[in-house]
């Protein structure tokens, strides 16, 4: 077992006002928190170690980070002789070994008797964490400026039995998400139409500036376009969670369109000018149109509104009536 003094001289805290706590520390490793590996990275730690926090890439997502402590099964039966505490605002990003280090000390927590210890650290103010029986919220908010942080575990009695002093302890760390993700609506044009006005409801709500990105409630979510120079167009899309969905959005020209299905042998007429062929889809003014079938010495004749944006298909169709009577 080792001596008091020599804890001490290992462990030993000078406060210093204006900054915090200068400290020595074997740093063991390198956690770095990112959307890429929302599952975490897990690490190896001892009663004298330390992990580097970083975190990486988009932060937008995150509300905090979550630092799983896993003990191993013989630590039960030593409850009260290590503790956690976890420091920002580092003097300096120290390399893999033996570093003295200045920083604040944000949180301190006692290890429990217990195989996992899970610790929440808030990153936004509306965080919503709250210490359980499954989880302790270690420190106020930390603001990303005081990254990098600094795991440590540290003894909290003077004299560390052997068998502590031999235990791996492992730490994960990974990204606690809101439920949120975003989008990015890119909106693609005819060419003859680009530059003409339109109005984009999202949701049921007019927005400005359409193409840029925004934060959404991750599930689904309502599209609408409106204007009086492209077909109007409504459709829905789902945000995943921490994920940006890219949305490309056809604007069609309002031009109507007509196809005419019939008999093969059926002559069809639009306005009385005859359709050489009639299963082209082909464009027509909006308004009232005339329509007229012929097959041999059978005519039918229909009127047609036609509306801006929209696609009619006129099929004639032939019906045989069965009628029994006495």
């Amino acid at each position: 077992m080792k001596s008091r003094a020599g804890i001490l001289v290992f462990f030993f805290l000078i406060n210093f006002p204006s900054y915090g706590e200068s400290f020595r520390t074997l740093i063991a490793g390198v956690h770095r928190v990112s959307l890429s590996q929302p599952q975490g990275v897990t690490l190896p730690l001892s009663y004298i170690s330390s992990s580097i926090i970083h975190i990486d890439g988009d932060t937008r997502f995150f509300r905090g980070i979550q630092l799983e402590l896993t003990s191993p099964r013989t630590f039960l039966s030593y409850r009260g002789t290590l503790a956690a505490a976890l420091y920002g605002n580092l003097n300096r990003v120290p390399g893999i070994g033996i570093a003295v280090l200045e920083g604040r000390r944000l949180g301190f927590d006692p290890i429990p008797a217990r195989i996992q210890t899970v610790y929440e650290v808030p990153l936004i103010v509306e965080h919503g964490f709250r210490t359980s029986p499954f989880a302790t919220v270690l420190t106020d908010v930390v603001e990303l400026s005081s990254f990098p942080l600094l795991f440590r575990l540290m003894p909290d009695v003077n004299n560390i039995p052997d068998a502590v002093e031999r235990m791996v302890f492992n730490l994960n760390v990974r990204p606690i998400l809101s439920n949120e993700g975003a989008v990015r609506i890119n909106f693609r044009y005819p060419d003859n139409l680009r530059g003409r006005p339109y109005t984009v409801l999202l949701n049921g709500i007019s927005i400005e500036n359409p193409g840029e990105e925004r934060v959404l409630r991750e599930g689904e979510h309502s599209l609408i376009v409106l204007s009086e120079d492209f077909r109007n167009h409504s459709s829905r899309f789902v945000v995943e969670r921490a994920k940006v969905l890219d949305l490309t959005i056809e604007l069609q020209d309002p031009t109507p369109f007509l196809i005419f299905e019939g008999p093969e042998n059926a002559r069809v007429y639009l306005n009385d000018v005859f359709i050489p062929n009639p299963r082209v889809l082909r464009p027509v003014e909006p308004g009232l149109h005339e329509v007229r079938f012929q097959v041999g010495d059978f005519t039918v004749i229909r009127p047609l509104n036609v509306q801006r944006g929209r696609t009619y298909r006129v099929a004639m169709s032939i019906d045989l009536d069965i009628m029994e009577t006495e």
